[in-house]
């Protein structure tokens, strides 16, 4: 739905192996990821329409490739609609807003572990 590109990957990897533990990056991942997680599913919270709350309940947190990614996302298959909107119906964005809120946090707590 929404993708996070980070440049600068090499540096930040060659800088985390050497100041820095791996848990320490695994507990930041999954804070962040938790943060994001909650933090979409206030935003999921429609006003236009019929609501029942299912894409709010569906949102799910994934930590993947050993605690190194954190996945957050709807589950619901209309979620797109929402998020995007179609020609007869109007946006609601959730996802977008919610990463943009949490995306300066994880990036500062990112340059604190490699401080």
């Amino acid at each position: 739905m929404a993708d996070l590109k980070v440049t600068g990957l090499v540096e930040l990897a060659r800088a985390l192996k050497k100041n820095v533990k791996m848990d320490d990056v695994k507990m930041v991942v999954q804070k962040n990821g938790a943060d994001l997680q909650r933090t979409m599913q206030r935003k999921a919270d429609f006003k236009k329409g019929y609501q029942t709350g299912t894409t709010k309940r569906s949102i799910r947190l994934n930590i993947k490739d050993g605690g190194f990614t954190a996945e957050v996302e709807p589950t619901t298959e209309y979620s797109p609609y929402l998020e995007y909107g179609t020609r007869y119906m109007e946006k609601q964005p959730f996802v977008k807003p919610a990463l943009a809120e949490i995306e300066p946090k994880f990036n500062s707590d990112m340059r604190k572990l490699v401080k």
